[in-house]
């Protein structure tokens, strides 16, 4: 299948680290749609992100208009987070989920145990038309395959702000010292070169996490060694510099003085207007800026962290969730004729309609619409040439807890980066452990 075109549409990235859940249970006045009676099939939606209620909703009224022998009934009482996830595994364990369901792509996927509990859909003509690693993401043993998108891609790296790169004639770096040397540039002008917002401890992981496009392209099998205990980030260089990249930035006093209290809002609107050159954070909280700062929507432009080699620069990728269908249900052929909607242009215009524009859709043929954003378009080079990468978090299901604290520690100059890693593997082992995990 070909890569994303530069003329995709691009949708919201919409629950790129939330669990949300959607389970369809079968009720049925009879057999096929219209036929033997019509179909009617209830989508049980997690509770936890409107956005995602709002996205089933939109995806059941579009496909409704097209099949009137089949209806949705889109039920949001799912509960959210942990509740959702273990109502899921419940059911399925019980035979009980219904038809459809929403649920995360990568690593969690394999909770489900996916080759014993879910339909197989790799043999449907739509599958064809998925980016070839979101279809990675869905799948299990022997090339099966289990989901459709409900949403886009994402990337993590560096917003940056434009008028401000125009203005000290400045040019996208490519390797982490090109970087360093932009930023001195920019802390020369009397402007914090990067944006940290510890307020809100979460966002100290972006950079780090955001990284490992760079790892991945030195070992495209990280990953699996790492969920084996066969690598570690304190031991291997590649994977040691997310962590000293940090500590590069403090070194360099590049960060803003209120680094400790700034909150994610504020590092928007910093980068936005140009208070900051830097603020390393996902491309989906574009939704966020349409409130924060929508007059310089196109002052924000996007580049990934780079690594040593610019010829391998690339980027880190978010995916979005997906639809599933319980082995067990009683409408495969209804199931899959909604699959196939929610993977194809109608669909991605449904999802567009309900949560906006702010990441490539993984389908081939959606088509990008003419006011597609500025840090949404930069992302598109990187999908076109193949210059990709899944987060860690798709490849493996060990991320320990401590992370967050461990980097604002780094970012407050208060622990070394070297410190944080062995620690971080410390921590690690713990959940690998407790998820009974072979290596460990």
């Amino acid at each position: 299948m070909s890569q994303i075109s530069r003329r995709k549409k691009l949708v919201s990235a919409v629950g790129l680290t939330a669990v949300a859940g959607i389970a369809l249970a079968g009720c049925s006045n009879g057999g096929g749609g219209g036929e033997g009676g019509d179909v009617e099939l209830t989508w049980l939606q997690g509770s936890g992100v409107q956005t995602n209620i709002d996205i089933a909703q939109s995806l059941v009224d579009a496909f409704e208009a097209e099949n009137p022998g089949i209806t949705i009934k889109v039920d949001p009482s799912g509960g959210a987070g942990s509740e959702y996830d273990n109502l899921l595994k419940t059911r399925l364990a019980t035979g009980e989920v219904g038809d459809i369901f929403w649920y995360n792509s990568g690593s969690q996927l394999q909770g489900l145990n996916p080759d014993q509990t879910l339909l197989n859909v790799a043999d449907e003509p739509w599958v064809g038309d998925l980016d070839e690693t979101f279809r990675s993401v869905v799948s299990g043993a022997d090339d099966a395959v289990f989901g459709a998108p409900t949403g886009s891609a994402g990337t993590g790296g560096f917003l940056y702000n434009i008028p401000l790169y125009e203005e000290l004639g400045l040019s996208i770096p490519t390797t982490w010292d090109e970087f360093l040397s932009n930023a001195e540039a920019i802390k020369a002008s009397g402007k914090p070169a990067v944006e940290m917002t510890f307020g809100d401890t979460w966002t100290a992981q972006l950079l780090t996490l955001s990284d490992f496009y760079n790892v991945y392209a030195a070992d495209p099998e990280w990953g699996e060694e790492y969920t084996a205990n066969e690598a570690k980030f304190a031991t291997d260089p590649v994977a040691l510099e997310s962590f000293t990249k940090l500590q590069d930035l403090v070194d360099g006093e590049y960060l803003n003085p209120d680094f400790a209290s700034a909150t994610l809002d504020e590092g928007l609107v910093a980068v936005a207007t140009g208070e900051a050159g830097h603020y390393p954070m996902f491309t989906a909280l574009y939704s966020s800026l349409l409130t924060l700062a929508p007059d310089n929507l196109e002052d924000i432009g996007f580049f990934p962290v780079p690594g040593e080699d610019a010829s391998a620069n690339g980027a880190t990728v978010w995916y979005p969730a997906a639809v599933y269908a319980p082995k067990n249900t009683e409408h495969p052929e209804e199931v899959k004729k909604f699959m196939a909607f929610v993977a194809s242009p109608a669909g991605c215009d449904a999802i567009i309609d309900a949560s906006g524009v702010t990441g490539p859709m993984l389908v081939e043929g959606c088509e990008l619409p003419d006011d597609a954003p500025r840090m949404v378009t930069d992302m598109f080079p990187y999908f076109d040439e193949e210059r990709t990468a899944p987060a860690l978090e798709f490849l493996s299901p060990i991320k320990g807890p401590a992370l967050e604290q461990l980097l604002v520690e780094v970012g407050s100059g208060i622990r070394s980066a070297k410190d944080a890693a062995a620690l971080y593997d410390q921590d690690v082992e713990k959940q690998a452990q407790q998820l009974g995990l072979d290596g460990w």
